[in-house]
């Protein structure tokens, strides 16, 4: 029997064994007295990369993102994010729950967040209104199929938020796949944020955990608050240590993510039960069924060849390529598309 491919996410890799070497050599220490060795060495390598002055390691995304905006933010205040960012979706209502904040959602194509748009949604300095605390980003966007934000959006946002005194921060959970798909340089952009997530188990395909990186002053506030949430491990070095491996050649190597991706959906967009695929920009493939079929029929006809991927809501369904997605897992993947009906 042939193994089943799974595509429901780039979070079900599995370690390489290089990567399992480098965790088992890892030296360890006690993260929560900020002494492990190869923690402090990933958040340093990474601030020193992204043009920040300290990074936190977080057992997940979602926790970097709600330090993030716990540290931004106070009790009332409320958040500028996109209805398909993912603090706002799929973080378990984070916001209002850990911070006691608001939401206001931006609705343009794609995840983007114009400059203007955030202008506009910035509350007036009225005591009617909640006041405006923080902008959020999400690049790329999940929820948008894996859309690059464009450079100078993000530029133009991240003036915006300064010229108002607002903080700027990126969920960079697929960071990598987008500077992978746009090459712009690391510091340069990391320096278009006030605070960044980035997350290490998604497309440098390590076990777990995620960095959050800002200046020195906002580290330690985060440090804080990662130790009211539970976040605060031991020998964590373990974990770190695989990121530090990944980083360089597995961003390298997303390149061939996007291509597969790219194929599967070309091939949904030329399917006649297919009304619309999202521009495949990186790793992720979102596509809608036409005629009002539901997601489920797409979804079962995909598992019964051995594939797994995910409803998306009634009639979307998404595919995730990653690092243990290969080429002849690919051509299965067509065929089976290629033979529904």
């Amino acid at each position: 029997m042939e193994q089943m491919i799974d595509l429901r996410s780039d979070t079900v890799t599995r370690p390489t064994p290089a990567m399992l070497e480098a965790m088992l050599a890892a030296p360890t220490g006690d993260d929560v007295y900020a002494e492990d060795p190869t923690v402090n060495r990933l958040q340093d390598m990474l601030a020193e990369r992204f043009g920040h002055e300290a990074g936190l390691f977080c057992p997940s995304g979602t926790m970097a993102n709600q330090i993030a905006i716990n540290v931004h933010v106070s009790p009332g205040d409320e958040v500028v994010c996109h209805r398909l960012s993912h603090i706002y979706n799929y973080e378990g209502g984070g916001i209002a729950r850990n911070s006691g904040a608001s939401v206001r959602l931006v609705q343009e194509p794609r995840g983007r967040m114009p400059a203007e748009v955030i202008r506009s949604e910035v509350n007036p300095a009225d005591s009617h209104f909640a006041r405006t605390a923080l902008v959020c980003v999400e690049d790329t966007v999940n929820k948008g199929g894996g859309a690059v934000q464009p450079t100078e959006l993000l530029k133009e946002g991240s003036e915006a938020c300064r010229d108002m005194g607002l903080p700027f921060h990126l969920d960079g959970a697929r960071a990598w796949n987008a500077l992978r798909h746009t090459g712009m340089d690391w510091t340069a952009y990391g320096t278009i944020f006030d605070s960044i997530s980035l997350c290490l188990s998604k497309g440098l395909g390590t076990p777990a955990g995620s960095v959050l990186l800002g200046s020195r002053e906002f580290i330690a506030e985060a440090h804080r608050s990662r130790k009211v949430m539970g976040g605060g491990m031991r020998q964590v070095g373990i974990l770190a240590a695989a990121g530090i491996h990944a980083i360089e050649p597995h961003v390298d190597r997303m390149e061939e993510d996007h291509r597969r991706a790219s194929d599967i959906g070309s091939v949904l967009s030329q399917h006649p039960a297919i009304a619309e695929v999202d521009p495949v920009e990186t790793n992720i493939v979102i596509a809608r069924l036409s005629g009002g079929r539901p997601a489920s029929d797409l979804v079962a006809a995909q598992q019964d060849a051995g594939i797994l991927c995910s409803a998306f809501g009634p009639d979307k369904v998404r595919w995730v390529t990653h690092l243990d997605f290969n080429d002849d897992d690919l051509t299965r993947v067509l065929s089976a598309l290629r033979d529904w009906h």
